[in-house]
Order: structure tokens, then sequence, then C-alpha cells
């Protein structure tokens, strides 16, 4: 056993030590001096009272402490000695801050001993502890289902045994084999759904119907149907076995299987309602946006995926941070596309025709997208824009000029061979007359037939 060195606070109003009561405290094993004056800070604390009541040694300090040493006047705790540590801050600084590596539900369960209110803790800690509390509750959720699932009630009757079992079947895939086969069944079912769903906008996979209009394929219209057809056995079995009703249709995930099925039976019934009816074009898009609403099955995977649910979770318990990023892109595309707006606005040729305009090229640069479908074209706005369109032009001009020297040189050669032609077909004069053949003459000439006389003046 070891013993941390002593510590004396000096008295405000002398220069000397102060000489209140002295108490000795052994906590798991390491010995600590204290005094009464700094535990009666906090008296409705343990220390507090165990201060008050050593002055006299006929107490029974059992309810106090787990041993004490008359000889000695040591008091024994079988407690955590860093924990304690970290409970000395409280007397010593006014707050307690926990210890890195310290489990918290621990820490707390070591801070009620001690009779120290939760409030006492610093804010950082206590965020850490709320996120330790709602994982706990979670655990303990999870642990009082399997514990029901394994017990069950001896006084239930034979249609809520039934309603268990069923329940079970349905959401428990770990119960039984049976609820496994469901399980894996119904994941096939949402990836053929799925996938059917994409195929179907594929073109050259459609027909056409007696309107004219390309619409899917009656094969994989008949494996959606048997697709719904199982999704909606799936959920009237689910509420049928739900002990809460109410609870189960506001349910994320309940909603999430609503929403795959609800647009097939709606366009069923849009559909055989008449002609006429669908004729018009509110109805028709009415329909349109009822079978885009079936990509919403997809969530559906979350239900037999624990990656996709852990996800999830982690989405939930950063949403505070998530929060705080996007309250700063918001108040950066704010400011950008106010900026590129007084900046561009006087262009002639400006994209920037207002600020929720320019929301759009704010968000494409900042997320480094830059569809480049909107771009500034000042060169307060995009000097670099200005340097490019430069560095283009010139390259323009450079090319032109290349093509230019070609083409004079091609000139040059032909003028030269036309002179080269013509000094080659004049013959000697001959009796003061000059043959000069003509161009088409000059093959028969070179043969040896007479070109055109022209007689010298």
């Amino acid at each position: 056993m070891w013993e941390l060195p002593r510590i004396r606070f000096g008295d405000c109003n002398s220069s000397e030590g102060s000489e209140e009561t002295e108490i000795a405290v052994n906590i798991g094993g390491v010995k600590h001096v204290l005094y009464a004056d700094m535990l009666s800070r906090y008296p409705e604390t343990r220390l507090a009272e165990l201060a008050n009541r050593s002055t006299d040694s006929a107490q029974d300090f059992s309810a106090l402490c787990d041993d004490y040493d008359s000889c000695k006047r040591e008091f024994y705790f079988d407690r955590d000695p860093d924990a304690f540590r970290c409970i000395m801050d409280l007397y010593y600084y006014g707050e307690i801050h926990m210890k890195r590596g310290v489990c918290p539900m621990c820490f707390m369960k070591e801070m009620d001993f001690w009779g120290i209110d939760p409030d006492y803790l610093d804010e950082c800690c206590k965020s850490n502890l709320n996120e330790v509390e709602s994982e706990l509750a979670e655990i303990a959720e999870k642990v009082k289902s399997i514990l029901d699932d394994q017990e069950g009630d001896a006084q239930t009757t034979s249609l809520q045994r039934c309603q268990v079992f069923l329940w079970k079947l349905m959401e428990k895939p770990e119960s039984s084999l049976a609820a496994r086969v469901i399980a894996i069944v119904s994941f096939v079912f949402i990836l053929f759904s799925s996938v059917v769903m994409c195929v179907g906008t594929i073109p050259e996979l459609q027909v056409q119907n007696a309107d004219g209009q390309f619409v899917e394929h009656p094969s994989l219209e008949a494996i959606e149907t048997a697709c719904i057809i199982w999704f909606t056995v799936e959920y009237i079995l689910r509420f049928v076995s739900s002990s809460n009703k109410v609870r189960f249709m506001l349910s994320f995930m309940n909603i999430v299987d609503f929403l795959a099925i609800m647009p097939f039976y709606v366009v069923l019934i849009l559909t055989h309602l008449g002609t006429a009816m669908m004729e018009l074009a509110n109805v028709q898009q009415a329909v349109q946006a009822l079978r885009i609403m079936r990509i919403a099955r997809i969530f559906k995977l979350a239900r037999h995926s624990s990656g996709l649910q852990t996800l999830t979770y982690a989405l939930k318990s950063s949403l505070k941070e998530l929060g705080l990023l996007l309250m700063y892109m918001g108040i950066g595309i704010f400011l950008f596309s106010a900026l590129g707006y007084t900046l561009e606005q006087s262009h002639p040729e400006t994209m920037f025709t207002s600020i929720p305009q320019s929301f759009w090229w704010a968000i494409i640069t900042m997320t480094t997208v830059g569809y480049g479908d909107i771009y500034p074209k000042t060169t307060l706005g995009s000097k670099q824009r200005v340097l490019e369109t430069a560095a283009k032009h010139e390259i323009e001009l450079m090319a032109l000029r290349a093509k230019e020297e070609e083409q004079g040189c091609t000139d040059d050669a032909e003028k030269t061979r036309a002179s080269e032609l013509g000094s080659a077909g004049v013959r000697g004069s001959h009796d003061g007359e000059t043959f000069i053949p003509l161009h088409e003459d000059t093959a028969g000439a070179s043969k040896g037939h007479p070109g055109h006389k022209c007689k010298n003046s």
C-alpha cells in the first residue's frame, strides 16, 4: 500500500495552513489524507458526513465505509481508486471530469455511492454519458425481448400463443429454421422486384399497348404481381401478429413496407376505372408518380441486413454533427451565391439571373461536381475562365495561320508548274511563223501534229 502526499489548503484570512480535522481514507489500497474544511463544502456527500462523524470515536461507521481502523483512524473503501481521483476534482475544482477509459455507467455508480449529484458532471462528459445510456437502454430492451421470447407466459390463451408464434416467424429470423427460410425468401423477393423495376424501363424490352404507348413486358408485370402478393401477405401477417397495432403502423420500416405495396393497388384501381378516366392528364401523372414510389421497397433490405441497420443507427447517432455540416454548407451556399450574383449581374451574357438560381452554381462548386452548365463570365467572377478562353483563341489563330501558309505554298507550286509548262510548249519561229500549241493540243503537238499558226505582225 502506498500513500499520496498530503495536500494542505491555505486559509484565506491567515498565512498559516488550516488546522481543521484530518481524516485518512484508503480507496482500493491507495491512501488519501483529506481535511474536513474541504469536504464540508458539499455537506450532502458521503465524505462530508464521514468528516462530521469522525470526531466521535464511538460512532458506528459501518454504514459509511467498508472497514475502519480505530488505531490508525483510517477508513477503508473497496472502490475504484482511479474513479475516486475524478471524484476528488469536485472538492478541488467544483466539477467532475471522467478520465478517458473509464466506463461511464460504472462511474455513475461511483458518484451515486459517494453521494454526488450528476449535475456536477461537466457538460462534455454528460454528452458521452447520454450516448451510453441510450445504448444501454436499447440493449436492455433487446434483452427483455429475448427473455420474453424464451420464457413465455403460462396463462396466455391458445390464440395469443398462436399470435406470438406468428410474430416470431415473421419478425425473428433467429428464432427457428422456418423463420430463417421466410426471411431469405423475403430478401430474394425484394431483390427480384427491384431488378424487375429497373429492367422494365429498358425500351427494347417494352411492348406497345392498344393505344400505341410503350408499357412493361407482360412477363415482367407477372413477376411484379407475384412480388407484390408476397409483400402483401407478409405485411398482413405481421400486422395481425403485432401486439400493438398503433405502434406497428407508426414504425418507420412498416411505413416503408406500406409505401412499397400501396402504389400497385392504387394503379390497379385507377386502371380499371375506365378508359375515360385514364385519359385525364392529371391521373396519368399520378399513376407515374405512384409507380416511381416503388423504389421505396429497396429500404426493405434494412429489415434483413444487420449492416444496414448499423449504418442507420450510425447516421442517427451522428444527426447532430450532420446537421452542423449542412448548416455550414448552407451558409457558404448563400454567401457565395450572393457574391456571384452581385459580380455577374452586369455582364450581358450572364448566367446568374437571380440569387436563387446562383444557389445551383454554389452547390455544384462546393460539392466539387462542376457540371459546367452555369459559370461566371466576368474577370472578377472567374479570372481562370478568361485565361482559358484566351488560350483557346490563341490556339485557333495558330491553326488558322498554319492552314493559310500551307494553302499559300500550294498556290505558288501550281504557278511555278504552269510557267514551266508554258515555256516548254513554245516552239522556235519558222519563216516568220510561230507555232503556239493550245493547252488541249499539247499532246497532239508532241506527237508531230502541227499546231495553230500565228503570223508575226
